[in-house]
């Protein structure tokens, strides 16, 4: 029997790899992704320089290169200010909480093996939300031992517990003997979402003026209090998360054929999962911390690349963290140039974007939800 079961293993196992080559071989598109990838570096510098030299002063891309590579003269005083105290770390915010977003919202399509997820309309957000506003109403009474420990960590931190206790609720509600569900995923983080709401709202309720103002901060998003002190904070648990990825890539790529085909190729399924549920949570927990909440970057830029460059992870996720990064850039030189000398919050952009978009990706994934 025991022989029989070895021998029963050893074919599940061949066929799990022979089905992954086969799947492999029909999407390659590894020179392709490999392209992409190269353009959207060349991207990303770009959507960098353009972002510190748009708005009121007169330096241009030219000017900004020549004083970061020592000529002093290139830029006055006035345009030293605005643009390596205000604008670059907004665009350096900008990309790190872009492309973390979007890796997230990659991550955790490839672990629920749907193009519907995503740390925004599944609640992750809403509690890395409710952890930050948190720190900031209780941050003076009963968690200021808290406060007093981490320091400039205490908000980021804050908000990656919060966005963990949610993930990890919301993989358990919607997991049932291996085999996660979507339409159970959607709802629970809906529910998720509605609840950690409701005790954000108690806390607004009992905040002061002074915390009422930071906790607007929240409400639709925006990268207008970026601060080189907001970056150290958020920067290294964003890169620390990033820096799982390649770990995760030939893991996630398995999934894809089911948890009990990855086992049997050699993944180890449930670190796999444990890992990739803890660097959503950190990613995004940083991300809301030093940004508010920020919508649809995760459904929408994975699953633009997928479209492109195929399901391959070894190249998606590096493409979505620098798609992500470029297009929130973008996304916020919009929202403070549009109505300038006002300012849009950033989260009205990417709402006005991606809620079209999840709508055509809803009608596109229609069938494989019927109940």
């Amino acid at each position: 029997m025991a022989l029989l079961d070895a021998m029963t293993g050893q074919k599940r196992s061949l066929f799990s790899m022979a089905a992954l080559r086969e799947h492999r071989e029909a999407g390659d598109r590894g020179r392709l992704a490999l392209l992409v990838i190269g353009l959207l570096v060349v991207g990303s510098v770009f959507s960098l320089l353009f972002s510190v030299t748009t708005g009121a002063s007169d330096a241009s891309i030219v000017d900004v290169i020549a004083n970061v590579a020592g000529s002093e003269a290139a830029l006055n005083m006035r345009d030293r200010i605005i643009i390596f105290d205000i604008r670059m770390p907004r665009a350096i915010l900008g990309f790190l909480v872009g492309g973390s977003l979007a890796v997230s919202g990659a991550v955790m399509q490839g672990l629920f093996r749907n193009p519907l997820a995503d740390p925004g309309l599944v609640g992750v957000s809403s509690g890395a939300s409710f952890g930050a506003v948190v720190m900031i109403v209780l941050g003076g009474t009963i968690a200021m031992p808290f406060l007093a420990l981490l320091g400039i960590y205490a908000l980021p931190v804050a908000a990656f517990g919060g966005g963990l206790v949610t993930t990890v609720l919301l993989y358990r509600i919607a997991t049932t003997n291996g085999q996660t569900s979507v339409a159970t995923m959607l709802l629970a983080g809906i529910a998720l979402g509605a609840l950690t709401g409701a005790m954000t709202g108690l806390l607004t309720y009992i905040a002061n003026d002074q915390q009422l103002r930071d906790l607007t901060f929240w409400s639709m998003g925006s990268l207008a209090g970026a601060t080189w002190m907001k970056i150290a904070a958020a920067a290294p648990i964003i890169l620390a998360s990033f820096a799982v990825l390649p770990f995760m890539a030939r893991g996630l790529n398995a999934i894809t054929l089911g948890e009990a085909a990855a086992f049997h190729m050699g993944v180890p399924v449930q670190r796999l999962k444990n890992t990739a549920i803890v660097a959503v949570a950190a990613a995004t927990g940083a991300s809301v911390a030093v940004s508010g909440g920020i919508g649809f970057v995760g459904i929408v830029v994975p699953h633009l690349l997928r479209m492109i460059i195929g399901p391959d992870h070894r190249y998606l996720l590096p493409a979505s963290a620098l798609l992500g990064g470029s297009l929130l850039i973008f996304a916020d030189v919009l929202a403070r140039t549009i109505v300038a000398p006002a300012e849009l919050p950033i989260g009205i952009i990417t709402a006005a974007v991606g809620g079209p978009f999840f709508l055509w990706i809803l009608l596109r994934q229609r069938s494989r939800l019927a109940l």
